[in-house]
């Protein structure tokens, strides 16, 4: 397949074309059910926030997709592997694994680098947990993205194929945004990121900080040592450990970049300034360092 076929069949886009109008009628649907219970869900500035960021991080992501797009097809023809691995069922379950461990990797690293973490913050603003948070993209980390991916074009796998994967994992993430499902069966909970799983994830609580980091799976966080079980003891907290309060969302998107160039400006070394850039956040050179797996330390065992 040329380039200019390739860059043509991304365009078509046809998950994007089936998931919009199904997205927005299970949004409609979690809606009337929650009204039904009487649970406030939803809160009507809090979503349309939510719709905002969706459309910055798509604006914001063309240009950083299509650059990638032609990374991942130059990477693809000087791998050795390009003539072995084709799109046979083998190759597809491959990428699928190989796909969701770097999408583990890449969150993990926008919870663990404060520089990553400020574009990542915005999805995690909400004080609340629907189908409409799904839809709160982090804007910033749009531009850093694809950079996680960059090695499984060399693996042989196509730069097509692998935005396919990509859209899959996302597609599957968005019912996990959700408190209306309580628990799957226990050997589904085992292997798969679910809404008890994400719901740990979107926790403020200080048990809960930065686990869960999986997309499809949640294996990668039980092997890796960042998996917490949701507990009944302790209802997940929704938020930031300090919310912003604002329903604009160009703030909700930069804030955390002001308070890091903040941050950065009042050090006193350059050794400092790079610590808040590449450190988790929560690292502070003249304060309480409150980074998770520090707080998490303090805490009493339980």
């Amino acid at each position: 397949m040329t380039f200019d076929q390739a860059l043509g069949a991304l365009q078509q886009d046809n998950l994007t074309t089936f998931a919009l109008p199904l997205f927005a009628l299970t949004i409609l649907l979690e809606i009337g059910v929650a009204r039904r219970q009487r649970r406030q869900l939803y809160e009507q500035r809090d979503t349309l926030v939510s719709l905002s960021m969706l459309v910055l991080s798509a604006l914001v992501e063309f240009l950083p997709k299509l650059l990638a797009f032609m990374a991942f097809y130059a990477l693809h023809e000087i791998s050795p592997l390009r003539d072995i691995v084709g799109r046979q069922w083998w190759a597809w379950t491959l990428l699928f694994l190989l796909d969701d461990l770097t999408y583990y990797g890449f969150h993990r690293a926008n919870h663990s680098v404060r520089l990553l973490w400020a574009g990542h913050v915005g999805h995690h603003s909400s004080v609340r947990l629907n189908l409409g948070t799904a839809l709160r993209q982090g804007v910033g980390e749009r531009l850093h993205k694809f950079l996680f991916w960059l090695w499984l074009p060399l693996l042989g796998f196509d730069a097509l194929m692998i935005f396919t994967m990509i859209s899959l994992n996302l597609f599957y993430q968005f019912w996990v945004h959700t408190e209306l499902v309580r628990r799957l069966p226990w050997a589904l909970e085992l292997v798969l990121n679910t809404p008890s799983h994400h719901r740990v994830h979107h926790a403020s609580n200080i048990r809960y900080l930065d686990c869960n980091h999986g997309g499809v799976l949640v294996i990668w966080d039980r092997l890796f040592g960042t998996f917490a079980a949701e507990s009944a003891a302790e209802p997940p907290i929704y938020g930031l450990t300090h919310n912003i309060h604002s329903h604009n969302p160009l703030r909700v998107a930069s804030h955390e970049y002001k308070a890091l160039w903040q941050d950065c400006r009042r050090a006193n070394t350059w050794r400092e300034r790079l610590q808040y850039l590449f450190l988790a956040p929560g690292w502070q050179h003249d304060g309480e360092d409150r980074r998770a797996r520090v707080l998490r330390a303090r805490q009493p065992q339980q």
